[in-house]
């Protein structure tokens, strides 16, 4: 693929990345992680809740006066289901946690990373070359900072495809953006008599 499409298609992964939102994609990866490698933990962390839920109900319908030793029972077993869930969430936050921090760096290097490497790597390429006088003396601004003179360097080409990205988003948000209606105040009109 040439410098031009390569360059294009890592400015707009990075758009697409942040129009989706980092957060929602970070969301929808984990649930897919989850249900592969951690679907066990949850399992039984949704069937111990299930558990604790009847035990507290019946808890709640048990005297403590009348019959304290089922009573008690009862809630030692409440107890320490509390204390495994506490385990199992513990162990679930822990996961997340790792996987996020995981998932962000991989996010930086696809994006922010990958765009400073393409633009170090190919510094001194152009990307393509205008026709010889076509922007006079300011022509030396396109191949800023390293690009041969007469081209368009790849800082000014990711900033040009940043640019059109971003003004084609602002577009389509406009085009399919539904219209609100404007309030328009009306004043009513008060009939005071005075005596």
């Amino acid at each position: 693929m040439s410098l031009i499409f390569t360059i294009f298609a890592l400015v707009f992964l990075t758009e697409l990345i942040s129009w989706i939102g980092q957060t929602a994609l970070l969301e929808f990866a984990w649930d897919l992680y989850s249900r592969l490698f951690v679907n066990a933990s949850y399992t039984r962390q949704r069937q111990l809740k299930a558990e604790l839920l009847t035990a507290k109900k019946e808890l709640i319908q048990t005297s403590a006066q009348d019959q304290f030793a089922k009573w008690a029972k009862l809630k030692r077993g409440v107890d320490k289901g509390l204390a495994e869930l506490e385990k199992f969430n513990g162990e679930i936050a822990s996961s997340k946690t790792a996987f996020s921090l995981k998932f962000n760096m991989l996010m930086w290097v696809l994006t922010t990373g990958l765009s400073f490497f393409v633009g170090w790597w190919y510094r001194k390429a152009a990307v393509f070359y205008l026709p010889p006088g076509w922007l006079g003396p300011l022509g030396w601004w396109m191949a800023f900072p390293f690009a041969p003179k007469g081209s368009v360097s790849v800082g000014v080409w990711q900033m040009a495809c940043r640019r059109v990205i971003k003004v084609a988003e602002r577009t389509v948000k406009n085009i399919l953006a539904p219209s609100e209606p404007v309030a328009i105040p009306v004043e009513k009109e008060t009939n005071f008599k005075s005596s």
